[in-house]
């Protein structure tokens, strides 16, 4: 029924097995999200983020071994001498980039040795050992900040000149709920991060409001052909249905190839892929469950002018 045939509430409600009515349930649902939330917020003030090299310095070693070698191979010798960090492998896994702490001399010199030995011979010429500040990650940080800044500056312009301004607002605070969600389960489970998790919020803030957008695009449609009496809730509860199964089989065709990247990927990818598995199911929930929901308790607490001119409660 997403096309064509104008369907009746009644007639979406029984198109749908697993029907509920998710917008009168809408406390259940904001409930969760500050489950979710709260403890995250107050791990971030209290233990803030778990950096990597990226953000607060360390050093970058780049090796070219004389035959290939698995990731494993590299970090489980890191672990031997009591180090760990980021592997990168290329050239037909033969060279390597490790990102790790910041390391003495006597150190790194302790790794090299430890990786000849149980892994494979290097060219000692073409080592490359270079230390990171932590200046580029604060770099990347303002930057990513500055970013979502103006992309919510223009998702709240765009969003208002095609539906209304409360729809901005509704959407963007959904978002919010995601980067939110994200950044305070790294937190609390202590997740390293490294820039490509500045990458992972950047995208998971242009994924959810499309889902977003496409449930608003139908309470739109139906909103214009409601009748005098028509309930705004029920209205709304009959636009989320309508496109239940094109979130559903969104999120999970996108969470399909996330876990395979997550899995099948390596060390290299496993931040952004963990962070993006988590932000496009807390996507999809802020799309289906908050979004409308908060454009719902808006709404209800405006007075919306009808045809006849009379005020009455949306």
């Amino acid at each position: 029924m997403e096309k064509g045939h104008q369907a009746t509430y009644e007639e979406v409600q029984k198109i749908h097995p697993l029907y509920f009515n998710i917008v009168k349930k809408r406390y259940w649902w904001f409930a969760l999200s500050l489950l979710v939330i709260v403890p995250g917020i107050i791990s971030l003030l209290m233990h803030g983020l778990n950096l990597g090299i990226d953000f607060k310095g360390g050093t970058m070693i780049e090796a070219n071994f004389t035959k290939a070698v698995t990731q494993s191979a590299i970090t489980d010798t890191m672990k031997s001498v009591g180090l760990s960090g980021e592997v990168q492998l290329s050239n037909g896994n033969k060279s390597v980039l490790i990102r790790t702490e910041a390391l003495q001399q006597e150190k790194q010199t302790q790794l090299m040795t430890a990786l000849q030995k149980k892994v494979a011979n290097y060219d000692k010429k073409t080592l490359q050992v270079d230390e990171v500040g932590p200046s580029m990650g604060q770099e990347l940080t303002r930057n990513a900040f500055w970013s979502l800044l103006i992309a919510m500056g223009l998702m709240i312009a765009y969003i208002s000149f095609r539906f209304q301004f409360v729809f901005a607002i509704s959407g963007i605070i959904a978002l919010l709920h995601d980067v939110l969600v994200v950044v305070g389960l790294f937190s609390l489970f202590r997740w390293q991060i490294d820039s490509t998790f500045v990458a992972a919020i950047l995208t998971i803030f242009g994924y959810s409001i499309n889902d977003t957008v496409v449930i608003f695009d139908r309470i739109r449609e139906n909103e214009t052909r409601m009748r005098r009496g028509d309930s705004y809730e029920d209205m709304v509860d009959k636009s989320v249905w309508q496109t239940m199964r094109r979130s559903v089989n969104t999120v999970v065709t996108v969470l399909i190839a996330l876990f395979s990247v997550f899995i099948l990927g390596g060390e290299s990818t496993r931040v952004f892929s963990l962070a993006m598995l988590i932000g496009v199911f807390s996507g999809a929930y802020s799309s289906i469950f908050n979004a409308s929901q908060i454009l719902v308790e808006i709404k209800t607490h405006m007075k919306k002018p009808t045809k006849g001119g009379k005020a009455v409660r949306a």
